[in-house]
């Protein structure tokens, strides 16, 4: 088949957003292609919201047939975390037939070269943007998200952080020119000349292991970067939320077809009921790079038995938020409130302990009491959560009955200071969404100590109490350093202490936020600027997105010959 999309045309299209990609992580600065309000969507040929739902609701009673090799059989069963059957099926592979069909497109997508393998990316990346309103719908009745924030995470920003991923995917290829002169001195001799071509190569199929509360946002650097550093990728999404990602490799695999290469490039893993084909996957020999985000227990597996493959893993850690004092103390609450309670807390960037001094914060509104601070807290996101619209829009659904377990287990830890409470759905009686709960522990007694160390994926916080300022440094350190941290936080007005909480986290290599009391969130991060995890404690062994993470995806294949 004749290419529908010519190299001339991708670059003529793709480069100039390429570039500006490229000089946005050069200064850090904000920027985004992407819109990030409803509204924007439906000009351009791209879905509104009604054209995005109405494309959902289609899907709905149908099997997803990608047209890949080694297809036996169909598999489906997704339910929505707010009570609707997704009722789609999707291809179930034979890995034997599969994989080597995989393999056999990867010369001529190699031989492609850096540049239009970035302009296919950002191609498959602006046909996605387009059906962004499907995709919401799809992410939002896959991870319980509420709608704003499936739009926003799995839409936009998850689009900006594949696109950031191709951005230093073209970076590391490029870094060492495709051919270069090279003469040697001989004195009286003739000197010595060769002719040197240096070539990107693939390390072989990526694997990307899909996680079910952002299917999008965390799948999309892994898959990006290995494709557009040559390699193929293989999707295996988790079983409760296989919709967003089986429509992603519908859209490159499309987009792939039309642009002359091979559409099994990219393709699909999905799972029957307990199969567990992820550690079947990840020891294939085949199997040359995994992206995997998840629990600890699997992650720590990956690290340890897929040999044969660079692994990239975000696990979890035990997220922390000092309050020493703070100059702007109804910000400060106001900015933890939402913090705690957007998504049910189930984000991996979510604050779990809250250290606070037993003796109180200094604040713009006189010295605060631990208690009187707990207790301010808890009315603060009783106060934000208190309308039931308001709450829905904010919580979303519980993803799954092991954090609905998690949270009703957590009130039996210690003293409640905000107890959790059951919100209706109005228009998904079936949703569960629960608000978050706060409990009370003390930093000082060992008996607490297994609580507060350990993570409570969920809608849970601890207000730990600490008998000072360099007590809860000296917990931050042991905390970040045996159980990792993708975000730490801190409120103070005091130099001395701030200088602690930054050497901590610049030794333990920890995403420091200080003194957040607008409207940027500890855990919230922006791509093309922050990074989101370090790759240097135990959370999470890369980042996102820094050129380690793409960097060794590929190697660099030396020719040369006498000029």
């Amino acid at each position: 088949m004749a290419a529908e999309l010519t190299a001339h045309q991708l670059i003529a299209q793709h480069r100039p957003t390429l570039d500006l990609a490229l000089e946005t992580i050069r200064t850090r600065a904000y920027w985004s292609p992407h819109p990030e309000h409803p509204k924007a969507y439906g000009e351009n040929g791209s879905l509104d919201t009604a054209a995005g739902k109405a494309a959902f609701d289609a899907l709905s009673g149908t099997r997803l047939d990608l047209g890949q090799p080694g297809t036996d059989g169909w598999v489906g069963g997704e339910v929505s975390p707010y009570g609707i059957e997704l009722g789609v099926e999707y291809p179930h592979a034979d890995l034997d037939v599969l994989l080597p069909a995989m393999q056999a497109g990867q010369k001529a997508w190699r031989d492609a070269g850096a540049e239009l393998r970035a302009m296919v990316c950002l191609e498959i990346l602006k046909r996605i943007a387009d059906r962004t309103m499907e995709f919401t719908q799809a992410v939002m009745h896959t991870s319980g998200q509420a709608f704003m924030m499936a739009f926003q995470a799995g839409g936009p920003h998850a689009q900006d952080r594949g696109m950031e991923a191709v951005a230093y995917a073209y970076v590391e290829q490029s870094r060492t020119p495709e051919t270069a002169e090279w003469t040697k001195p001989q004195g009286k001799r003739d000197p010595l000349a060769l002719t040197k071509r240096f070539t990107p190569v693939p390390r072989g199929i990526g694997l990307v292991v899909g996680c079910n509360t952002f299917p999008t946002w965390n799948g999309y650097p892994g898959l990006f970067a290995s494709l557009a550093t040559g390699n193929a990728v293989l999707v295996k999404p988790h079983p409760r939320a296989v919709l967003p990602l089986a429509l992603t490799v519908q859209v490159a695999r499309d987009v792939l077809t039309e642009a002359g290469f091979d559409p099994n490039l990219v393709a699909l893993a999905a799972e029957r009921p307990g199969e567990g084909i992820a550690k079947t996957l990840a020891t294939r020999p085949e199997i040359r790079i995994i992206d995997y985000t998840g629990s600890t227990a699997f992650g720590d597996w990956l690290e340890a038995n897929a040999r044969q493959a660079q692994v990239y893993t975000e696990k979890a850690g035990v997220n922390t938020v000092i309050v020493e004092s703070t100059d702007d103390y109804q910000g400060m609450l106001a900015n933890l409130a939402f913090s705690l309670s957007l998504y049910s807390g189930q984000m991996c960037t979510t604050p779990q302990n809250l250290l606070i001094p037993r003796d109180g914060i200094r604040t713009d509104q006189g010295a605060k009491s631990y208690d009187e601070v707990t207790a301010d807290l808890a009315r603060a996101v009783d106060g934000l959560l208190g309308d039931d619209a308001r709450a829905n829009a904010l919580l979303g659904a519980i993803v799954n009955p092991d954090v609905k377990a998690r949270l009703e287990a957590a009130a039996g830890l210690g003293e409640v200071a905000l107890a959790s409470r059951e919100v209706v759905h109005p228009e998904f009686p079936g949703a569960v969404v629960r608000t978050p709960v706060i409990v009370k522990l003390d930093g000082a007694k060992p008996e607490d100590e297994a609580a507060y160390t350990s993570e409570c994926f969920g809608p849970v916080s601890f207000a730990v109490a600490v008998d000072s300022a360099d007590h809860a440094v000296e917990l931050l350190r042991r905390s970040v350093g045996e159980k990792g941290a993708m975000t730490v936080g801190a409120y103070t007005t005091d130099p001395e202490v701030e200088e602690a909480v930054q050497e901590v986290c610049l030794d333990e290599a920890a995403q420091l936020s200080l003194n957040l009391t607008g409207g940027v969130y500890v855990n919230q991060t922006a791509a093309f600027s922050d990074f989101h995890g370090s790759g240097g404690n135990p959370a999470a062994n890369a980042a996102l997105c820094d050129g380690a993470f793409v960097a060794n995806r590929f190697r660099v294949v030396e020719v040369r010959r006498p000029a």
